[in-house]
């Protein structure tokens, strides 16, 4: 959107030339990106809400999620790259770290005091390694850079890249930050709309909504949970954007989506609990409003971060390999759909990064759209392997779609149907007729199979659970 004549940044030649038309503030740039930001997720919602991308899941199967999710963790490389090469010691020593506590040590119990009613003060032994690898990891290896800092093992010259690798580097964040501060709306102005901004957010969101669908499917595989069902996707994507419009109107400038590194951590921790997330989450609304804290956590060095972004990608992306096991390995059409949605996805964006000026359509709007699309590998990766897949043909056998809607829907399976739906609410929403045609209502996918099978229906007695099971 920045590229456009009305808001590019000036260069330096604009002002050796005196080009005023130009220099704007940067504030009135801001207003457009909220505006377009707002509009964009306003578009997710009704996505979301309409049901939409349940729709799509239909014909989605193992070949067109698992370059959807596998893409998003190789596609960040560079991303995890640049992390890194501030310091590679300590990065290596962070991702060291991590595997000896999450698959080496994780079984050892250490004593740490406990209370209860009932005992009272006492000691049980407690899996530390395996709840908290990323914590004690980043603390040992920050720790570890605190005293390197102080005995100037570290350069002192900003311009130097292994600069990032002390605990110093922005302590001015820490200086100039308030204790307390709340956020309000609209900080930069009325929000302003244009065309040409709405098709690249737009384009950005319908690219977020393809990753998100893949980060909600690795995330119940992490879980070892049933696949999500198309009414929580929907929920999902809804509320991302509805997450997204906050964001907006608070004056972020970006959206609000499912964050994949986050995904990687389920599977290092093996904690997937949704009240755990609730508390994450309010504890981010704690540290945005205490300044100082928030300024603290942002004082991890960048090689650190490197070091466990490493595994917890590593992890994303070969987890998307794993779903690959629901359909046919042995079969030659299977191996080429994966390994040309594998390559495409890499490739176009490359391509697109290196040659974007070539793309002219004739429309700015429909430039942006599809360098944007097209520049995220997993859409692309994803986009590729869904049209083979549903075009080469194939036996439902061999592209998995059996197996895959076995594990698919949960609503065959009563007790795992509750993981995404609240027993108390699912009733409430069954006694009002209309819901089940809600798509985002727990009762939409299996509301038309109820009036005539009661195993559809979450189970909420153990005799019922046996009985639908026998």
């Amino acid at each position: 959107m920045l590229t456009l004549e009305q808001f590019r940044c000036p260069t330096q030649m604009d002002r050796l030339n005196g080009n005023d038309s130009v220099l704007i503030p940067w504030e009135r740039r801001m207003r457009e990106v909220q505006g377009n930001l707002i509009l964009a997720s306003v578009t997710q919602v009704v996505v979301g809400g309409l049901g939409l991308v349940g729709l799509i899941l239909r014909f989605v199967g193992p070949l067109t999620i698992a370059p959807t999710i596998s893409l998003i963790g190789l596609s960040l490389t560079q991303v995890v790259s640049n992390f890194c090469d501030k310091q590679w010691g300590i990065s290596l020593l962070t991702l060291a770290l991590l595997l000896l506590f999450s698959n080496i040590i994780n079984k050892v119990q250490l004593p740490v005091p406990t209370f209860s009613m009932q005992r009272k003060c006492h000691m049980t032994k407690f899996p530390i390694f395996q709840l908290f690898p990323v914590v004690l990891a980043i603390a040992v290896v920050w720790l570890f850079s605190f005293i390197l800092t102080e005995s100037g093992a570290f350069p002192t010259n900003s311009t130097d890249p292994a600069y990032k690798a002390r605990t110093d580097s922005r302590i001015n964040i820490l200086y100039e930050s308030s204790w307390f501060q709340f956020p309000l709306p609209l900080p930069f102005g009325m929000p302003t709309f244009s065309a040409a901004g709405y098709m690249g957010m737009l384009a950005a969101t319908l690219s977020s909504i393809f990753e998100s669908v893949g980060d909600y499917f690795a995330a119940a595989r992490f879980s070892e949970a049933p696949n999500p069902p198309a009414h929580a996707i929907n929920r999902g994507i809804a509320i991302e954007g509805v997450c997204s419009i906050i964001s907006g109107v608070m004056g972020a400038g970006h959206a609000t989506t499912s964050y994949s590194s986050n995904i990687g951590i389920i599977g290092i921790t093996k904690i997937g609990s949704r009240v755990v997330f609730v508390t994450a989450g309010a504890m981010l609304v704690f540290f945005g409003v205490l300044g100082k804290v928030g300024a603290v956590l942002a004082l991890i060095p960048d090689p650190i971060v490197g070091g466990t972004l490493l595994l917890g990608l590593g992890m994303v992306a070969s987890i998307g390999i794993s779903v690959l096991q629901y359909c046919e390995l042995f079969s030659t059409r299977n191996i080429t759909i994966i390994g040309v949605s594998f390559l495409t996805g890499l490739m176009i964006p490359q391509w697109l990064a290196e040659n974007g000026d070539i793309v002219k359509s004739g429309s700015i709007e429909l430039d942006q759209v599809i360098k944007v699309l097209f520049g995220t590998a997993s859409f692309t990766g994803g986009f590729i392997g869904f049209l083979l897949d549903n075009i080469v043909p194939g036996t439902e056998h061999e592209r998995g779609i059996k197996r895959w809607i076995e594990v698919q829907n949960p609503a065959s399976k009563s007790v795992d149907a509750r993981v995404y739906s609240s027993p108390p609410l699912t009733r409430l929403l069954e006694r009002v007729g209309c819901c089940r045609y809600c798509p985002v209502s727990p009762t939409f996918k299996t509301g038309k199979l109820q009036r005539d099978s009661k195993v559809d229906k979450p189970c909420t007695d153990l005799k019922e659970v046996k009985s639908t099971h026998l």
